[in-house]
């Protein structure tokens, strides 16, 4: 039987056991749903052989097709599968709810466990996170929290949500600190997926509620932030969290202790900085890093590079501006009162209706 989900809501709320993703590798590593388990019935190779051979000859495409769809099925009905009780519930997708996860979900009905397809496959869902993401006003009223580089809003942001404020991490989401050295282990997702985990993350908020975000410019990493989001947050009141120059050039060092112990790396992501700040400079921020003098770097690099971008971003009117936090440390104890003088801030927010 095919499901159909009218809303992202009522799909991320589905009620079966499992969800399968029966498209290839490539397919599912690009974006799938949340949740779901990959077991593809054609791989990469396999999947462009068929689609080869289609072309030429669509009768002997579906043999093919057929014939390799029942030996991949049968790997995984003797792996992944193995274990699953009689009474078990799974909803099986493909691209567009087609042969692929019919032929899967026709076997494993054929067992007795209560397999249905979704109507209209992966698409189905793509359409309602775009909808969410691109198309449909965000109810939730969101509030900013801005600062300088180096003024640990991401640390705050993680302090507020232990409080129980809401928050929305758009780089956790994104998996990259939001700057030329953002970069993070296992690299970002792909638009799609970053998609997808955001429209799943706002579902889960009260929209009655604030929530509190981060700054950011319209890109995190190569991540573009949909227009759901990023539209509300242009004209979302503030929260400035403020801290020497000193002290942010600590936090930095041990922040970034993961970009700063690879010396290749931190070359690297020094050396795209000539354009902006020219060859002397930048020669002598990478003697700074061969002397392992990185609170001296990370204090150039915010004096000469970014916090003058911060401020030729603009001041935003004080109408917008609901106050600001300044700390003289950044250490962990601090920040727990510097997390604790925003919530204040952001329980005056008066509660949406």
């Amino acid at each position: 039987m095919a499901q159909r989900f009218d809303t992202l809501a009522a799909f991320l709320a589905h009620g079966y056991d499992d969800v399968i993703d029966v498209r290839s590798p490539s397919e599912y590593t690009e974006d799938h749903v949340p949740g779901a388990i990959s077991l593809p019935v054609l791989d990469d190779a396999q999947r462009a052989q068929v689609g080869t051979l289609y072309k030429a000859d669509a009768f002997s495409a579906k043999i093919t097709g057929a014939a390799l769809v029942a030996r991949n099925a049968a790997a995984h009905l003797e792996a992944a599968l193995a274990g699953k009780p009689g009474g078990w519930r799974p909803l099986v997708y493909c691209w567009r709810g087609g042969q692929r996860s019919g032929s899967f979900a026709t076997i494993l009905q054929q067992i007795g466990w209560r397999a249905d397809v979704i109507e209209g496959g992966y698409r189905s869902y793509r359409r309602l996170v775009a909808q969410a993401m691109y198309d449909a006003p965000l109810r939730h009223r969101l509030i900013v929290l801005e600062g300088h580089t180096g003024t640990a809003k991401t640390d705050v942001l993680q302090r507020l949500r232990a409080r129980g404020t809401q928050v929305l991490d758009l780089e956790g989401l994104a998996n990259h600190r939001g700057s030329v050295f953002g970069a993070m282990q296992g690299g970002q997702p792909s638009q799609k997926a970053f998609e997808g985990a955001l429209a799943s993350a706002v579902l889960q908020l009260d929209p009655t509620r604030a929530v509190v975000l981060e700054a950011e410019s319209s890109k995190i990493g190569n991540l573009l932030i949909p227009p759901a989001i990023w539209k509300p947050m242009l004209v979302a009141p503030r929260i400035r969290i403020t801290a020497s120059l000193s002290a942010r050039a600590r936090y930095l060092a041990a922040a970034y202790a993961d970009i700063v112990s690879d010396a290749e790396v931190l070359h690297g992501i020094l050396d795209t900085l000539v354009q902006f700040q020219g060859k002397e400079r930048v020669g002598h921020w990478h003697e700074l890093a061969d002397q392992g003098a990185f609170e001296a770097l990370a204090c150039e690099l915010m004096e000469y590079h970014y916090d003058p971008r911060y401020s030729k971003s603009g001041e935003r009117d004080e109408t917008d501006h609901l106050g600001d936090v300044v700390t003289d440390a950044l250490t962990p104890e601090a920040l727990d009162g510097v997390a604790g003088k925003v919530a204040g801030l952001v329980e005056q927010v008066p509660l949406a209706k």
